[in-house]
């Protein structure tokens, strides 16, 4: 199964394992990572599930489709790293993706 690596604010970084087709929100609020608040349950309405994705990972994943890139308009400090982690399915291609998390959702 592919491990995750969420980084906080701070530097502090935790591994999770997450299972073929979920959401890399869904992955963080099953292992208790805080700063993914998923206010809306992963409908991509709410842009709580923020993050930002390591630069090394940034051109293997799918671009934001326009919904996602509506709501990422929304977020506290978007930048050109910025994905909703409710619209990142998880798969074996995504081992060892490294999710940064903001300091704060709102």
């Amino acid at each position: 199964m592919p491990r995750i690596v969420f980084v906080d604010a701070e530097g502090k970084t935790t591994e999770v394992v997450a299972e073929i087709g979920q959401s890399v929100m869904s992955a963080a609020v099953q292992n208790g990572i805080d700063a993914i608040a998923a206010e809306c349950g992963g409908s991509c309405a709410c842009g709580t599930c923020h993050c930002y994705i390591d630069a090394a990972w940034s051109e293997k994943l799918p671009a934001p489709d326009y919904q996602e890139q509506d709501m990422i308009e929304c977020v506290v400090n978007p930048d050109e790293r910025s994905r909703l982690s409710c619209q990142i399915a998880v798969s074996d291609a995504l081992d060892g993706l490294v999710v940064h998390l903001p300091a704060g959702q709102y």
